[in-house]
């Protein structure tokens, strides 16, 4: 029967780890692979690091990708939603009182599931399959205006001014 302080690894699959930097004599010593002089040399250098200038990947933009500070982001409420909510006039109001949309959020009907009955939707937004399906059950659909206007939204510091 095997023990567990019996158990050791199969012959040459574990090999010593490599002794660098231990003197000038033999392999890996006096420079250990690193060269010589210079701050690589010494320490390590975190990878990019390029010795206090700004580094390429935030010098060119498209490289590490766009972040657009005038994004909308809607929360999305589908048609089976809908059809399953008691009532026939449904606003962003009485979908924050049912908890299916958070405070202040703009809402975006979209088009999965089916609506039996017609009812008046009220949102900010519609996709195209959601306001045919309402208006083909007799219902009919109202978007509501955003909070900040006909204008894309204002984003903290930024102005069409400033240089993002």
């Amino acid at each position: 029967m095997i023990k567990l302080h019996d158990l050791t690894p199969p012959e040459g699959s574990n090999r010593r780890a490599k002794r660098k930097a231990r003197g000038i004599g033999g392999k890996g010593g006096k420079t250990a692979g690193r060269g010589t002089k210079g701050q690589r040399a010494r320490n390590t250098v975190a990878v990019g690091f390029e010795g206090g200038q700004m580094p390429l990947t935030q010098r060119v933009p498209k490289w590490r990708g766009f972040t657009n500070p005038f994004r909308v982001e809607y929360q999305a409420i589908n048609l089976d939603t809908i059809d399953s909510m008691e009532t026939d006039e449904i606003s962003p109001e009485s979908l924050l009182a049912s908890g299916l949309v958070g405070k202040g959020a703009l809402v975006k009907v979209l088009g999965r599931g089916e609506i039996n009955r017609a009812v008046t939707v009220r949102a900010h937004a519609f996709s195209k399959s959601a306001e045919d399906a309402i208006t083909a059950a007799g219902g009919s659909v109202q978007i509501v205006a955003k909070p900040w206007g006909d204008r894309r939204p204002a984003h903290g510091s930024f102005s069409q001014h400033t240089n993002r």
